[in-house]
């Protein structure tokens, strides 16, 4: 059973997916689903021997192609709605062991280009409001199977943090008549205590107003709202640039780091946004090496607290990179 709930006190939808409960579950190498077929071997969900990248609709999605229609009647307060949607898995490698860090970059090109073919396909159906390219990493974020992917989600909606950027924006455009990202990109490239790194078409900070401890952002440096808007020499740029961040990230204490990676991009539809600005931000879930930042009750209720300062933490992995 598969729902959409409206959370009238929030104003935002709520997935009700019961089905999930029964998703693979940390299953032994052997049986992971993720791995290629091999000859004489239980079938996984890849029918091959061998892969560069796989993408498959999820066995357990939250959203479905073909939503059933809802188990209870809504109420004016509270109404209900299929849960109408596409998620997707994107299998990053054949390897099952390892991680994006472990990606040569054009592999990791070869990525991006998946997800730019995606994105497009994705953001056509009219029933799509919002793409949303992301990783979940590391069993402490609820990662279910470890074998190095990522998914999609086509919400028939904005996700409530990615419609108040998209309203933020065009609020700041609106007063003005420039991007906020490309303004604050500018004041930290100027500022350049909070820089990691640049290459020719972009640029990775832990931004001023960080969240998460070592969380970082990868802006592109010319203004564009989507991964369909970024020519070929960016996109390998991007490429570049997300090797370099993973690695950086798990040479800071020499381990695999959770995080939880966020493509941020315009609405479905909306090409050549002049208020919104394409970028990644990257959500390291350790403060310290042998210490999470749990989600608690500041942040549920709205107001994250940062037990790092911003300027400390890009020293620390500037180090981590001048060691890569």
């Amino acid at each position: 059973m598969s729902e959409l709930r409206w959370h009238p006190y929030l104003e935002q939808w709520v997935i009700t997916a019961t089905h999930r409960q029964e998703r693979t579950f940390l299953p032994p190498k052997e049986y992971c689903p993720l791995c290629p077929t091999k000859p004489g071997s239980v079938e996984t969900e890849v029918p091959y021997p061998d892969y560069e990248i796989v993408v498959f609709e999820n066995r357990f999605p939250s959203l479905q192609r073909n939503a059933p229609q809802p188990a209870v009647e809504g109420a004016p307060l509270t109404p209900v709605l299929p849960s109408q949607g596409v998620c997707e898995v994107v299998l990053y490698t054949p390897q099952h062991e390892g991680e994006m860090a472990d990606l040569t970059i054009e592999q990791i090109a070869k990525l991006v280009e998946v997800w730019t073919d995606r994105f497009e396909e994705l953001s056509a159906y009219p029933f799509v409001k919002y793409v949303l390219i992301f990783e979940n990493k590391g069993k402490e974020i609820g990662v279910t199977i470890p074998h190095p992917h990522g998914q999609i989600y086509a919400y028939p909606f904005l996700p409530p943090l990615i419609e108040q950027e998209v309203t933020s924006a065009r609020r700041y455009y609106e007063r003005h008549g420039r991007c906020l990202f490309c303004e604050v990109m500018e004041q930290e490239i100027q500022d350049g205590r909070r820089l990691l790194t640049r290459n020719e078409h972009f640029v990775a900070f832990v931004p001023f107003f960080a969240r998460f401890p070592y969380e970082v952002h990868v802006v592109s440096l010319r203004h564009a709202g989507t991964l369909s808007e970024l020519d070929q020499d960016e996109r390998w740029a991007l490429a570049e640039m997300l090797s370099t961040v993973t690695r950086t990230l798990r040479n800071l204490w020499k381990m695999s780091i959770p995080y939880i990676m966020l493509l941020h991009q315009s609405p479905a539809r909306e090409v050549n946004s002049a208020s919104y600005h394409f970028h990644v931000e990257f959500y390291p879930f350790n403060r310290t090496r042998d210490k999470l930042k749990y989600l608690a009750g500041s942040e549920q209720a709205g107001t994250f607290i940062n037990d790092t300062l911003a300027e400390e933490t890009a020293a620390s992995l500037r180090e981590a990179l001048a060691r890569l």
